[in-house]
């Protein structure tokens, strides 16, 4: 099927005429007026009726006609897709994360800013699981399973929750060198209750489960985190809230070779033939930068 013949006839639907539809695509009207009844002829009906005032689409033009540009539609998108591809990023990026995982987030955005300066960020920082379409947000940073979902996932590298404490608690109290030490230790505990806290551990001979004294219990890892800096205790904190401080020594890893199991991250977006420069380009600078909750 010749596929320009296929164009030629849906412009001429669109515009309502031969003559309309020739000179919207830059062809003589006998060129246009040839190229459909070359495509009745190979299909074997006929698509439109003429009259002397207007075209009339019959009943199999118009299943044709649908179907048709329906393809022609896509592959617009595609000629689009790879168009933006070779373009610069512009205009705004809208991201979401979840509160403590996205306070990570500043080196990396200075970055992408930089290196897109006709790009403007808006970053929403929520626990709340948004819709990104219905909410207009063309990325989401989320850490855990993901669930079943119309969205499509681009797995980022894992984060993990590792031990670690500041160096004067550690002169002070000294350093653990076995799991089963923890519990020695004033230690900060994430949401815990009043009763006893567990960690688990995985590292060398498997996993373990260690009780630990809980001298400092809350529900916010940001607080945790301060709270360790500040010499309270040890800390188990994700690495996208402490690897910065580990590679500015203010922490240390206690027991590096024990840590909780793999946190999944992800980048989230809509369900699209393509990716757009932009989200493109800042989920690239995860490849080229590291994520920012990488201990190295």
């Amino acid at each position: 099927m010749d596929l320009n013949a296929v164009l030629v006839f849906i412009k001429v639907v669109q515009t309502g005429s031969f003559t309309a539809g020739a000179k919207a695509l830059g062809i003589p009207k006998s060129t246009a007026s040839r190229k459909v009844v070359d495509l009745e002829r190979e299909l074997g009906a006929q698509l439109l009726r003429r009259t002397t005032r207007k075209l009339r689409l019959t009943d199999v033009g118009e299943v044709f006609y649908a179907k048709a540009s329906r393809i022609a539609s896509e592959a617009q998108e595609a000629e689009l897709a790879v168009s933006q591809l070779q373009s610069a990023p512009r205009g705004t990026l809208r991201l979401t994360a979840p509160v403590e995982f996205g306070l990570a987030l500043g080196t990396l955005l200075k970055t992408y800013m930089e290196e897109n300066t006709e790009m403007q960020v808006e970053v929403v920082l929520t626990d709340r699981v948004v819709d990104m379409v219905d909410e207009g947000f063309d990325v989401a940073l989320r850490a855990g399973p993901m669930p079943d979902s119309a969205l499509v996932a681009r797995r980022l590298p894992s984060a993990r929750r590792v031990i670690c404490a500041s160096p004067d608690y550690l002169r002070r109290a000294g350093v653990p060198t076995r799991p089963e030490e923890l519990s020695d230790h004033a230690c900060i505990a994430f949401h815990a209750g009043s009763e006893g806290t567990v960690w688990n551990l995985d590292g060398p001979k498997g996993t373990t489960e260690i009780a630990i004294e809980a001298r400092l219990r809350v529900n916010n890892y940001e607080l945790a985190r301060q709270a360790a800096l500040a010499g309270l205790g040890i800390a188990m904190l994700p690495t996208f809230q402490c690897a910065g401080d580990v590679k500015s020594k203010q922490l240390e890893i206690v027991l590096p070779s024990w840590c909780s199991r793999e946190i999944e991250m992800r980048a989230v977006y809509a369900s699209s033939r393509h990716l757009s420069p932009k989200v493109q380009s800042f989920i690239a600078l995860f490849q080229t930068l590291g994520a920012p909750w990488e201990l190295s």
